[in-house]
């Protein structure tokens, strides 16, 4: 029975290469997947569905509303170019219509699919937990001829391969508006496509790294991180060095330099007038010469 099982897996879900093999990291702005897509894959509708699929693939990469999908280690990516940058998306964000592809369309499906019906989708609720099946409910009961027609395929990609590959958020931005009419219809698809438009905009240094298996549109907003350092307002350092007024220093300084104070003593230890005062005084010479006048007449 062990080798039956082995044989049966083996004939539902053919091994892959070693090229194909997947390897996840987690990267600025984007999520980046390990294997490479280095040329634009061929895509085939899926009949009834408006979703490609790549069978020459060696991943499970799907085409819906104008963004390729890939679904890898338990995790669905988005992008806008058939070769990323790649955003994570969280399963409650993702397109029911990828969601309704039946397991015969996954070219490298997970061990779990085994034993599922491969013309159904695969049981979502039942990997993913009953919180995720109530919330959404009713992903698999649909009428099929409301099903909107394919979006057309961004065939224009083509042409960038290899080293060709636009590695420029702006760049890819920019072709894609030269060459690509198609906007997303799905509500979910234009979260998705409008999240990742806004993030390529930002700068490297605003851009949040996601976190794995979250959904990206919960990661908390550049501004939020810049909100510590806007909290320490520069007038609060300078206060102390301006509650130090110039005057008050150069108070002192004046007083020191105060001529008249200093010269006051000076000017009254030499006084002219007190030094001469005594050799001015008349009376005493005449009194002398009179004297002396006086003893010639008594003499005589």
């Amino acid at each position: 029975m062990r080798h039956l099982s082995v044989i049966m897996l083996l004939v539902l879900f053919p091994l892959t290469s070693a090229l194909g093999q997947i390897s996840i990291q987690i990267g600025i702005p984007s999520v980046s997947i390990g294997f490479s897509q280095p040329y634009y894959p061929e895509l085939v509708a899926v009949p009834g569905y408006p979703v490609y699929y790549a069978p020459g693939s060696d991943s499970n990469f799907f085409f819906y509303d104008g963004m390729y999908w890939v679904y890898e280690r338990d995790n669905w990516y988005a992008s806008s170019w058939y070769n990323g940058p790649w955003s994570l998306v969280a399963p409650y964000e993702v397109p029911v219509f990828i969601l309704r592809v039946p397991v015969l369309y996954y070219r490298h499906p997970p061990a779990y699919f085994l034993g599922w019906q491969r013309e159904a989708p695969p049981r979502w609720g039942a990997h993913w937990g009953h919180d995720w099946e109530r919330r959404r409910s009713g992903w698999d009961r649909w009428d099929r001829r409301s099903a909107p027609a394919p979006a057309p395929l961004p065939v224009y990609q083509r042409q960038y391969s290899g080293d060709r590959y636009p590695q420029h958020a702006e760049q890819r931005r920019a072709l894609r508006s030269q060459n690509y009419r198609h906007e997303p219809t799905d509500n979910a698809v234009r979260r998705v496509y409008q999240e990742q438009r806004q993030r390529a905009a930002q700068p490297p240094a605003q851009r949040a790294e996601p976190a794995r298996g979250m959904p990206h549109m919960q990661q908390p907003p550049p501004p939020a991180r810049e909100a510590p350092r806007m909290q320490q307002p520069p007038p609060a350092r300078a206060a102390p060095h301006m509650q130090q007024p110039p005057p008050a220093r150069a108070a002192p300084h004046m007083q020191q330099q105060q001529p008249p104070a200093r010269e006051a003593p000076h000017m009254q230890q030499q006084p002219p007038p007190a030094r001469e005062a005594p050799h001015m005084q008349p009376g005493r010479a005449p009194e002398k010469d009179r004297g002396q006048q006086q003893g010639r007449e008594r003499g005589r």
